[in-house]
């Protein structure tokens, strides 16, 4: 029988060093393994196989582009945290405006604008609300102006001023609320970016006036920990301030109550995602209110604390760490509701009921049974 050559045959036996006169006479050859043979004989395969096979490594790999290292580097997570010499401020109008349109700060005011696009491509803003702060000096903060859609604001709009909320530079005026950014600062000095915005879902928690459930979503938890209520006061105000300080200096996520939403971090990028993390947790758990009845189940206590040592293992404490199961996932005012994972201790069911009420269900029963009778 007549033995029939692919293409493959021909580049299995050119691979092998073999000779094409090799092959039988009177062989049926496949369109394929034609053309196999006439590349061959040109010398086109030939010269295909050689230089991968044997060609050194200085003809198969490519110069590297100049400035590349020879050797690859070791492995580094970025940071944009900008850190000013302690003591060192700028004093005099002149120093102050050399330092305003330094190299370093014209980059952070990029990255302030960078920021503040994709608040308002997140549907994280609204008309000229939202606002952003980064630290850069003992006494010296970044801040965007007032009236300015964070989708139209330019590097060239940003003002600086001082810890009290004082104009140090920049031609347009600062935010009102820059006032409510600082007082976290002031109190917690790992913060050295904060974001306001009105994102829809996170908002709507405020304007409720519910904490969103703990012990959900492991995203939120790991980088943001628990998201916590700010009682409502006039926007600006004294009393605001303080009340952020106060619940914000331990929780970079925070609600303002009736208002919208408050993220910091140590640098832009890391409170703009501290926001959409939160804004996502949001989100999420609402949709998930909709399903399984409306009860979610927790992260069990175990799981958190080690949830607790990743946030350690990259600098961010939790002021829940410690509290037992019941106490971590404190839900009680989110509703449908989410119900803690703990398997439930015997009890004295008896011992809970309220008595009034066991009165008044023993009536009506009684009540019942006689009319049916």
């Amino acid at each position: 029988m007549k033995k029939v050559y692919t293409a493959k045959d021909i580049s299995n036996l050119i691979s092998q060093g073999a000779s094409l006169d090799s092959i039988p006479a009177g062989s049926i050859l496949t369109p394929s393994a034609k053309d196999a043979i006439k590349e061959q004989s040109s010398g086109l395969a030939k010269t295909s196989i050689n230089h991968a096979v044997s060609s050194p490594s200085s003809e198969r790999f490519p110069p590297l582009p100049p400035g590349i290292p020879t050797v690859p580097p070791e492995p580094i997570v970025p940071s944009m945290e900008y850190d000013w010499v302690k003591g060192g401020d700028p004093t005099n109008p002149e120093q102050i405006q050399r330092f305003f349109y330094s190299p370093e700060i014209m980059k952070l005011k990029d990255e302030m604008i960078r920021v503040a696009r994709k608040m308002w491509q997140r549907n994280m803003v609204d008309g000229n609300g939202g606002n952003i702060t980064v630290r850069v000096g003992d006494n010296l903060v970044l801040c965007t102006p007032t009236l300015r859609s964070k989708g139209e604001v330019q590097a060239d709009e940003i003002a600086l001023i001082d810890l009290e909320g004082n104009q140090k530079a920049g031609w347009r005026k600062r935010t009102s609320e820059a006032n409510t950014h600082l007082a976290i600062m002031k109190v917690q000095p790992k913060c050295k970016s904060v974001i306001h915005g009105h994102p829809p879902y996170s908002t709507a928690f405020a304007v409720a006036r519910v904490e969103p459930p703990t012990c959900l979503c492991s995203e939120v938890e790991v980088f943001t920990g628990a998201i916590r209520l700010v009682e409502y006061h006039t926007p600006g105000s004294p009393e605001i301030c303080e009340a952020v300080a106060k619940i914000g200096k331990d929780n970079p996520a925070i609600l303002l109550a009736n208002h919208g939403v408050m993220a910091w971090g140590s640098d832009v990028e890391d409170a703009y995602w501290k926001m959409e993390n939160m804004e996502t947790a949001c989100q999420t758990i609402w949709v998930a209110s909709q399903l399984n009845g409306g009860k979610l189940p927790t992260i069990s206590g175990e799981k958190m604390q080690e949830i607790f040592e990743i946030r350690k293992s990259i600098g961010m404490e939790d002021p829940r760490e410690g509290m037992k199961e019941c106490e971590l996932c404190q839900n009680d005012s989110f509703q449908p509701g989410a119900y803690c994972e703990v398997a439930p201790a015997a009890q004295d069911m008896g011992s809970s009921l309220n008595p009034e009420a066991e009165q008044l269900v023993k009536k009506l029963t009684d009540e019942i049974v006689a009319k049916m009778g």
